[in-house]
């Protein structure tokens, strides 16, 4: 999404007390990790849109550009990374038409999923769709080769404020940690859901910083909402699942100066906010839309990644370190 309504978000967010304190879990805290952010990719290289990254491995990050609908493999440049082609791949939808504005990527045993809030050549209807691509594809033009359709299973929304960031837990992890099934009112089960892969994709809604939780029948486009969850935020901006602490990470943006919430299943069996973060004191106040957390540790830190919507000073990814 193109920022046009940040000082409204800023208003909304301080009057929701979200400005200065998170309800429930107290004051926003430091960066839990190094407080040195540095730039990660070449100059100019992507433009304005870069929206959503994920970690696919230690060694490749996807990036999703929604602006027209793109998606990048990035690889290791140094320190940094930079796209195989920096023409990236185009998406359409299943159909082989229309721009998808493709706002979250993650990398998943299914594929690439992306989640759009509408499509770029209607741009005045909302219209939530989560895609998934096939990576592998040598094209320079990617079909989804399948999609759900959300957007009447969701609040109306404005179309520049629909799904944002997309992340994928497995059902080992939410089984092992007694997530509550809120469509059931029973302990999550996998085998409720045929077809389903083996994993729920939770997305975020800009529009009032909820989290959805979603079975996705992965051979047809129908899909059950398993759980809705608060993020601790008026908005959201992307999700980041990090299974080596087993922590749901929320990421606001400029909106909300760029602070992030950790998530994690509580007694109750319900993702819920545990901590919230301020943005490393060496990175300015930047529309952040993508965060992705390394899943591979090197001299005790992970690699963090967050994508500027605004390709602020020509540069769009800029990197910074989470402890192990």
């Amino acid at each position: 999404m193109s920022r046009t309504r940040v000082a409204v978000v800023a208003l909304t967010v301080v009057a929701m007390g979200l400005g200065s304190a998170s309800p429930g879990w107290g004051a926003p805290v430091a960066w839990p990790g190094g407080s040195s952010v540095a730039t990660a990719d070449g100059s100019n290289v992507f433009g304005k849109n870069l929206s959503g990254l994920s970690f696919q491995g230690s060694g490749v990050v996807w990036a999703a550009k929604n602006g027209p609908g793109k998606l990048y493999r990035l690889v290791p440049d140094g320190a940094g990374w930079k796209p195989e082609s920096t023409a990236g791949k185009t998406l359409r939808y299943a159909n082989g038409k229309g721009d998808p504005d493709a706002e979250g990527v993650v990398a998943t045993p299914d594929g690439i999923v992306v989640a759009t809030e509408r499509d770029n050549s209607n741009d005045d209807t909302s219209l939530l769709k989560v895609l998934r691509y096939d990576g592998t594809s040598s094209a320079s033009t990617l079909n989804a080769t399948r999609e759900w359709n959300l957007t009447s299973d969701l609040p109306d929304v404005d179309p520049n404020s629909g799904l944002e960031g997309v992340s994928w837990i497995p059902d080992s992890f939410l089984t092992g940690h007694g997530f509550r099934d809120e469509h059931t009112g029973t302990a999550y089960d996998p085998a409720a859901y045929a077809g389903h892969g083996t994993g729920l994709y939770f997305v975020g809604l800009e529009d009032n910083g909820t989290i959805y939780a979603y079975a996705l029948n992965q051979s047809s486009s129908s899909f059950t909402r398993v759980a809705t969850i608060t993020s601790g935020f008026a908005e959201v901006m992307d999700l980041e699942f990090d299974a080596a602490t087993g922590r749901l990470w929320a990421a606001c943006d400029d909106g909300c100066q760029g602070r992030t919430t950790t998530l994690e299943v509580n007694t109750d069996g319900k993702f819920a906010p545990t901590a919230t973060y301020n943005r490393p004191s060496g990175m300015g106040n930047l529309n952040n839309e993508g965060f992705a957390i390394s899943p591979t540790c090197t001299s005790g830190t992970k690699t963090v990644l967050w994508s500027d919507d605004d390709n602020t000073s020509n540069h769009a990814l800029r990197r910074g370190t989470l402890p192990c």
